[in-house]
C-alpha cells in the first residue's frame, strides 16, 4: 500500500483532487439547469432526491423531470423560479472530487456571488446564445478577475435554440474573452452547450460535430487545481495559544491554527508579526501528533525555539515578510444594504485579527461596464467595487491579494452589531485600471 502526499493532489485529474468551483449567470440563463443536468448526468442525485423532483414536475405538469429543482433548495426560489443565495453541492466522480457554490444571477445578489467565488479556483459563467453577453455577464467576470479566481470557463447554454449554430457561439466567445482579457484573466474555455438537452455538459453533443473541445465535465475533471504549497512563502495565523499546564505538559507552549500558504518545516525561521521577533520552529503538532513538515490548509499547532509575546492575530511567517502597515489602500465589494463612506468607523477583520479602522478617503467606484474609475464622493452602495484607503487602530501584516487571496483580504464590520459590511482585497482590481499615486499618510485620529 502506497502513501498519498501532498505532491500528489496538486496536479490533473485524479481522485485525491478537489475542485471548488462557482456558477454564475444572468436571470433565465439556465444556471440551476446547468447544475442540475451535472448532478444528474454524473450519478451524483440520490434516488429519492430524483424521486422527489420528479414529483414536483409531474404536479406542475411537466413531462419530464425539472433538473433546476435539484439546486433551488429555498422555497421562495422553487416559487419565484430563480437562485436566491448561495446553495453549496458537495459530488464526485472517478476522477476528481468538487465543491460546487451555485451562486444568484439577479443584480442586486452579486454580493452572494461574492460569497461563493472568494475560495473558488474555477468560475463557470453562463450566458443564453439568444442574448449573448450581457450587463450581468461583464459584472460576473468582473467578480471573477476581481477575487482572481485563477481560471473561467464561458458556457454558452440554450444552443438548441439557435439551432446548434458555431457562428453564433464563435461570435459570443470572441466578445466574452476579449472583455475577460481587459480585465486580467488570461485562462478562458467557451463550451457550446444545452443544459436542458444535456449537450456537452457531461456527454458530448450529436449536434454540434464542429466543436472539438472538452465537454464541460471533462474540463471541471482535467483543469490544473491547487498549487504547489512549496513555491508559497508560510503563512500562519495563530488563532489560539495552547498552555495545558499540566504536569505532563507543564512547559508546553503551543500556537493552533490554519497554515493559510505555503510548507512549514521543523527547523524553519519564521518572523512574528507585526512585532518583528524573529525564532525557529521547535516542532509542529498535528491531530495531537508531533510531525516534521506541515503544509497548507492543514490545522496545526506550531511550537517555538523562543518564548515570545505572541497572542492571537499574530501572524507567523517564512520568507519575504509583509510590512505592518496601519495605512491601507484596497479593492473593496461591497456587501452591505448600508451604504460604506468616508469617515465610517469600522471594524477590520484580517485572519484572526480585528482591529478598529477608519475610512479615510472612498478614491472611486468602478463602473463594470467600461473599467472606468467613478466619483466615489457618494460612497459605495450594495454591489457596488471600489478603491479605498483605510486607516488601522494598530498594524497589520497583510500580503498583496495578487500574491495570497487568504493574507491579502479582509472583511469590514460594523461595529455597532457585528454585520459584515464590504469585503476587500489588498492593491490593485484590475490589470486595466490604475490608480493614482498613493496619498500622503493620513494623520492619526481619535477613533485610531
Amino acid at each position: 500500500m502506497t502513501s498519498t502526499t501532498r505532491a500528489d493532489t496538486i496536479h490533473t485529474g485524479t481522485a485525491t483532487s478537489l475542485l471548488r468551483f462557482a456558477t454564475a449567470g444572468s436571470v433565465d440563463d439556465g444556471k440551476s439547469t446547468l447544475v442540475g443536468r451535472l448532478l444528474h448526468d454524473s450519478k451524483s442525485v440520490l434516488a429519492d432526491q430524483l424521486e422527489a423532483v420528479e414529483r414536483v414536475s409531474l404536479g406542475r405538469g411537466q413531462d419530464a423531470p425539472d433538473l433546476a429543482l435539484l439546486t433551488d433548495g429555498l422555497r421562495a426560489e422553487r416559487e419565484q423560479g430563480i437562485t436566491i443565495d448561495v446553495a453549496y453541492r458537495y459530488f464526485a466522480t472517478p476522477r476528481r472530487r468538487f465543491i460546487l457554490a451555485d451562486t444568484p444571477g439577479h443584480v442586486q445578489y452579486t454580493r452572494n456571488m461574492v460569497t461563493g467565488a472568494s475560495t473558488a479556483e474555477l468560475a463557470v459563467v453562463l450566458v443564453d446564445a439568444r442574448n449573448g453577453v450581457v450587463e450581468q455577464t461583464r459584472r460576473h467576470a468582473a467578480v471573477a478577475a476581481l477575487l482572481r479566481v485563477p481560471h473561467v470557463v464561458l458556457a454558452v447554454n440554450k444552443m438548441d435554440l439557435v439551432g446548434y449554430a458555431e457562428p453564433v457561439f464563435a461570435a459570443i466567445a470572441a466578445e466574452f474573452t476579449g472583455y475577460a482579457a481587459s480585465l486580467g484573466i488570461t485562462d478562458v474555455l467557451a463550451v457550446p452547450i444545452s443544459a436542458l438537452a444535456g449537450d456537452n455538459v457531461v456527454e458530448p453533443s450529436a449536434h454540434m460535430d464542429w466543436y472539438a473541445g472538452p465537454t464541460l465535465l471533462e474540463h471541471l475533471e482535467t483543469v490544473p487545481v491547487g498549487s504547489d504549497p512549496s513555491a508559497e512563502p508560510a503563512r500562519f495565523p495563530v488563532q489560539y495559544v495552547i498552555r495545558p499546564q499540566t504536569e505532563e505538559h507543564s512547559d508546553y507552549r503551543g500556537y493552533a491554527g490554519q497554515l493559510a500558504s505555503g510548507v512549514l518545516r521543523v527547523g524553519d525561521p519564521v518572523t512574528v508579526l507585526p512585532s518583528g521577533h524573529t525564532t525557529t520552529v521547535a516542532g509542529i503538532d498535528v491531530l495531537g501528533r508531533a510531525t516534521d513538515i506541515a503544509w497548507a490548509p492543514q490545522s496545526i499547532t506550531v511550537r517555538l525555539a523562543d518564548d515570545l509575546d505572541i497572542s492571537r492575530g499574530d501572524l507567523l511567517a517564512t520568507g519575504p515578510a509583509p510590512t505592518p502597515t496601519k495605512d491601507i489602500q484596497a479593492t473593496v465589494s461591497h456587501l452591505n444594504e448600508r451604504p460604506l463612506r468616508a469617515g465610517d468607523k469600522v471594524l477590520l477583520k484580517h485572519t484572526t485579527r480585528t482591529v478598529r479602522a477608519l475610512v479615510k478617503e472612498i478614491s472611486y467606484r468602478i463602473d463594470i461596464d467600461t473599467l472606468e474609475r467613478r466619483s466615489g464622493d457618494q460612497g459605495l452602495n450594495v454591489n457596488d467595487i471600489g478603491h479605498v484607503i483605510l486607516r488601522t487602530a494598530e498594524p497589520l501584516a497583510l500580503d498583496s491579494y495578487t500574491d495570497n487571496r487568504r493574507t491579502g483580504s479582509f472583511l469590514l464590520i460594523d461595529p455597532a452589531d457585528g454585520t459584515t459590511l464590504t469585503a476587500g482585497m489588498t492593491g490593485e482590481a484590475f490589470a486595466a485600471v490604475r490608480t493614482d499615486e498613493a496619498p500622503d499618510a493620513p494623520d492619526e485620529e481619535d477613533w485610531v
